[in-house]
């Protein structure tokens, strides 16, 4: 038989212990008192230092925000000891982020005190968060405050995402004035969100980034218009305008469009994808004066597009332009397109810099990009993007003329790189106001009879198209008799002058021969070559 259970030793026992446990914090506390990382660095510094441990990326590129969330051990040196987490509960600075899901914030909100907050939430991850009580009285108090300096908000939740929204507008009927500098909601969820009330009870005298998209509502768009002037960046891709039960989809208004760019004369980034307009922009006689305008990104229906560009007044250079229309037609284009591009190259200087120059061609769409200085990262880079949907796609060879004759517009003879999906074979007058390439992509080409070569009986006939020429792409091509004489034929005659050049195949090429690779490779710098797989294993070559 065991001994007997003595309960009233084992309560004394665990006295002891806890006692023994509060004695030990208390040393703890007392030796890290003692540590020159306590003692020599005064709170405000230390303080300091926690802060730039914290600093997040904010901005990537012209047009968009970006929050990383709060990393896995972000706040862990709230745990080194009693000290730090003292300094840290006393540098506000350090709250102004509560995270980008309901649970970051609800562990988050509570120490933020009177900071500036970073109100974010990335609902597309944090399909869980509850937005209750004490979250929605933090968010209110800081609406009395002043305190919220941006919003980012994004939900599949329109429930979660409008009773946030619903906690940023005033308890009164009156417009409130608002410290916040940037916006960006974007709602994907349903029902449609309604956004309102809180443009027209807030005025948004320092509201500098505003990004709407997706299922959002506005009843009038007035209310952007009287409450905003510093506006630098303003970006609008909702779909869903103010509801209507006509079978048309809802619109914005050109004049109201048209009122809120005059109200911010100041923008220099305007962004509008997919944005209904009616085609009513011919109705009006002002134009818009956005003389500080560096991107202008429009992708929508074509006529309405260029109705808005009639309407604006813009600086003389500016720094990307990115053009995608829809559902128009060869007389549009030839009327619209090519004089505007036309204007468009002749106006900005820096276009006489070194280019790249992108083609794509399909059978109901073309589009070419115009980049200056292409070995800088797209960010920086300088471009220029005309993209054209046809409503009813034209016969092959009359679209191909079109390509040609919209790429003669752009300044090749500037190019240092050209790059096109042009399946049909281009004149030589093509190339040859283009001597300054030095990489050639070229995609869907037939290496044939004269492949990159003048014409035999021309008046270029002894002519390089490209005497510049250092580095050449080939994908996805195919074979004149399967035959890759024509490719040694071109390179033989391109390299004759001693100027090597390097050559890459790439996607779906016919299958070569050892002997052909080893005769290739004595003609060039350079040779990468990515076997067609099939015919390796033993396909048809």
């Amino acid at each position: 038989m065991g001994r007997e259970v003595n309960m009233d030793s084992i309560r004394a026992l665990e006295k002891q212990i806890e006692e023994g446990r509060g004695d030990i914090i208390k040393l703890k506390r007392t030796r890290n008192s003692l540590l020159n990382i306590s003692a020599r660095i005064p709170p405000e510094i230390l303080g300091r230092m926690f802060v730039c441990s914290l600093i997040r990326e904010t901005g990537r590129w012209p047009g968009q925000l970006h929050f990383d969330g709060l990393q896995k051990g972000s706040y862990n040196f709230l745990l080194v000891c009693h000290h730090w987490f003292e300094v840290a509960s006393r540098t506000p600075e350090l709250w102004n982020f509560w995270g980008n899901t309901l649970r970051d914030w609800k562990r988050c909100y509570r120490h933020s005190g009177a900071a500036l907050v970073d109100l974010v939430l990335d609902g597309y991850v944090d399909l869980h968060g509850v937005f209750d009580g004490p979250l929605q009285g933090a968010v209110r108090s800081r609406v009395a405050q002043g305190t919220i300096r941006q919003v980012h908000l994004r939900s599949n939740d329109g429930g979660v995402l409008t009773s946030i929204i619903s906690s940023l507008i005033p308890d009164n009927e009156c417009a409130q004035n608002k410290n916040i500098e940037s916006i960006v909601w974007r709602s994907e969820g349903h029902p449609s969100v309604d956004i309102s009330d809180f443009f027209a009870r807030s005025c948004l005298s320092k509201l500098r980034f505003l990004d709407l998209s997706e299922k959002l509502r506005l009843s009038s768009w007035d209310h952007i218009a009287s409450r905003t002037t510093l506006l630098t960046t303003l970006s609008l891709s909702i779909r869903a305008f103010p509801t209507h039960t006509t079978a048309q989809p809802p619109t914005l208004p050109m004049a109201q469009l048209l009122s809120i760019l005059g109200s911010n004369p100041n923008l220099q980034v305007l962004l509008l994808w997919h944005a209904a307009l009616p085609n009513d922009a011919d109705g009006f006689t002002f134009t818009v004066p956005l003389r500080d305008l560096k991107v202008l990104s429009l992708s929508g229906e074509f006529r309405p597009l260029f109705g808005l560009l009639r309407r604006l007044t813009l600086p003389e250079t500016f720094d990307n332009l990115f053009l995608r229309g829809s559902n128009s037609t060869m007389e549009e284009i030839s009327q619209t397109i090519v004089p505007y591009m036309q204007e468009y190259f002749r106006r900005d200087a820096r276009f006489q810099d070194r280019l790249g120059i992108f083609t794509i061609f399909s059978p109901s769409a073309a589009s070419i990009s115009v980049i200056c200085d292409p070995t800088t990262t797209p960010q920086k880079a300088l471009y220029a993007t005309f993209e054209v949907t046809l409503a009813v796609p034209p016969p092959p060879d009359t679209l191909g003329r079109l390509f040609i004759d919209l790429l003669a517009l752009t300044p090749r003879e500037h190019a240092a790189l050209f790059e096109t999906t042009l399946g049909i074979k281009p004149p030589d007058q093509l190339f040859l106001m283009t001597p300054n390439i030095r990489t050639l992509r070229l995609s869907g080409v037939e290496l044939s009879e004269g492949f990159l070569q003048p014409d035999p009986d021309g008046p270029q006939a002894n002519r390089k198209l490209f005497p510049l020429l250092r580095s050449l792409y080939l994908e996805d091509v195919t074979l004149d008799n399967d035959d890759w004489g024509h490719l040694i034929t071109y390179l033989t005659r391109q390299t004759s002058d001693g100027q090597m050049v390097s050559l890459e195949l790439h996607g779906d090429s016919p299958y070569m021969s050892p002997e052909v690779v080893d005769e290739v490779m004595g003609l060039v710098e350079e040779f990468i070559y990515h076997q067609n797989q099939e015919a390796e294993d033993g396909g048809s070559p």
